[in-house]
């Protein structure tokens, strides 16, 4: 069996995570996603004060903690019956899209690329300059990425106060506005790292990138110039082809988005009825649905929690742990999530598939899911951030005298909802307040999506199920289920443990950092 321990937060996945997977005839056959750890964040907010959430929900998860303290600003929101006004919600916006943008050049460099360094690739062509490239805190592009990274995130800190877990967003905005030489020095940010990105990351310029509609355009972009090889997309799709990564990790074919980055109602960036700059909603089957929050369920069915069974909306949903007891049906401090009955995959490919993305649209169509299509749509992705970032810092330099908040006009008594997308996927916030108190909090992580359990009717979660034929050379080294593990981006440092069932062979396998 094979096993990945994660250990960086991400609420009901907090702490460690293990996944066993059974190798038959050198392919997976079966695979389990285990949440470890309880932590239990959802029941040490009940009975706190409503605005305890904005302080507490960010330090959930350090990596994205901006995205956290997004939700709960936009529950609370909702609760209080407040529609922020325009340059609250460009704010909020900037400093999510800040860590997107971040949280996604980290991972694909520092996370998934650093594996095509392992020994297991000893031998191929490339296998030196990549060890050169992305060698764990040694490699050219993985210093550089910590680097420029690093520099970004101080928007956030200019617009919130500090990174990780600043609380500058409240009920109806936020708490304050930058004065024209921040936001000056927020677009000299933008700037930098745009340049950086163009010449390291996608070796063009964006204008050039945002051209690639297809596969086949995708394959004359590659053949176009030297520096569009010689960059570090360049290197993903090569060595993603070259390894068979772009053959592997399918999943579950159900894409889920809750929509990123809320448009302001007056935008340079609008176009007609867009309410997002990626679009909510779901694809199952090729066929397009808009997003109905009621659709969401979650089951406990194999999950070491008590107190209903089927699924339940998180709205009303009860986080009550039992302790393991040897029910080998129950193996998850994780619940199972639900989009319509179904698991369903949620992420940057995802985000990109039910906005309609052209490139992944017929990268899906004509050769479906994969990781290499999930690392190659998260790694893209800043390339339409980050106009965005510069547009909606000219906005508010344009309307810096207009309003940042609508104070609440009473006590927060009532129920509310805050949907977004994070780095990593779909996060959803259900609150229930009762005069001024926190009465219920739900928290579903994108990472719950993608790691969950099997459900009521046995059916795996989304990464249990991409798991399912990957082949595995040497399950004393099974870098292969490593790829498609990273591809989900589960956030954390990962070990793999496979054994063979049949030869008794068993190994481990580091997966990047830490």
């Amino acid at each position: 069996m094979s096993r990945v321990i994660c250990d960086i937060p991400l609420n009901r996945v907090e702490g460690d995570l293990e996944i066993r997977v059974a190798v038959e005839d050198g392919r997976i056959v079966e695979a389990w996603s285990s949440g470890t750890l309880y932590r239990g964040f959802e029941n040490l907010l009940t009975g706190r004060a409503a605005l305890d959430a904005l302080v507490i929900t960010p330090r959930i998860c350090g990596i994205c903690t901006t995205t956290h303290l997004n939700a709960a600003a936009r529950c609370l929101d909702e609760v209080a019956g407040i529609v922020p006004p325009d340059n609250a919600i460009r704010l909020r916006n900037i400093a999510l899209l800040v860590e997107h943008v971040q949280s996604d050049v980290r991972q694909a460099i520092l996370m998934f690329l650093v594996d095509f360094a392992n020994p297991a690739y000893a031998g191929r062509p490339w296998f030196d300059e990549a060890s050169a490239r992305f060698a764990p805190l040694a490699g050219g592009s993985a210093l550089e990425a910590i680097r420029e990274t690093k520099k970004i995130l101080e928007i956030i800190a200019i617009l919130g106060g500090q990174w990780p877990h600043s609380s500058f967003m409240v009920p109806g905005g936020v708490t304050q506005m930058p004065n024209i030489a921040e936001l000056v020095a927020c677009r000299a940010l933008i700037g930098r790292f745009r340049q950086w990105y163009e010449r390291q990351v996608l070796g063009c310029e964006v204008a050039e990138w945002e051209a690639v509609d297809s596969l086949d355009a995708l394959e004359g972009w590659r053949e176009a110039a030297p520096s569009h090889g010689a960059g570090d997309l360049g290197w993903l799709l090569r060595l993603g082809t070259d390894t068979g990564v772009d053959r592997i990790g399918a999943g579950v074919d159900h894409f889920l988005s809750f929509g990123l980055a809320e448009m302001p109602r007056e935008s340079i960036l609008r176009r007609g009825a867009e309410t997002h700059v990626f679009a909510a909603g779901s694809v199952r089957g090729g066929e397009c649905a808009p997003l109905d929050g009621e659709r969401i369920g979650e089951s406990i069915a194999a999950s070491h929690y008590e107190g209903y069974e089927g699924l339940r909306h998180p709205r009303e949903g009860i986080t009550r742990p039992r302790a393991p007891d040897g029910d080998h049906g129950r193996y998850s401090y994780s619940k199972a999530p639900r989009y319509a009955g179904e698991p369903a995959e949620t992420g940057p490919l995802a985000e990109a598939v039910v906005a309609g993305d052209p490139l992944f649209a017929d990268w899906i169509a004509r050769r479906g899911p994969s990781a290499l299509a999930r690392e190659a749509a998260r790694l893209t992705r800043p390339a339409r951030l980050l106009p965005v970032i510069d547009a909606w810092l000219g906005e508010l330099i344009r309307h810096h005298e207009e309003p940042f908040i609508v104070h609440p006009s009473g006590m927060l008594d009532g129920e509310g909802a805050g949907l977004i997308n994070a780095a990593r996927g779909g996060l959803g916030h259900w609150a229930k307040i009762e005069c001024n108190r926190i009465a219920r909090y739900q928290i579903i992580t994108p990472t719950a999506w993608n790691g969950s359990p099997r459900d009521d009717a046995g059916v795996p979660g989304p990464w249990e199920a991409a798991l399912i034929g990957t082949p595995v050379r040497d399950p004393g080294n099974p870098v292969e289920a490593g790829h498609v593990i990273r591809s989900f981006d589960p956030c954390l440092v990962c070990t793999v443990h496979a054994f063979d069932p049949r030869s008794g062979a068993s190994g481990t396998l580091r997966l990047g950092g830490g």
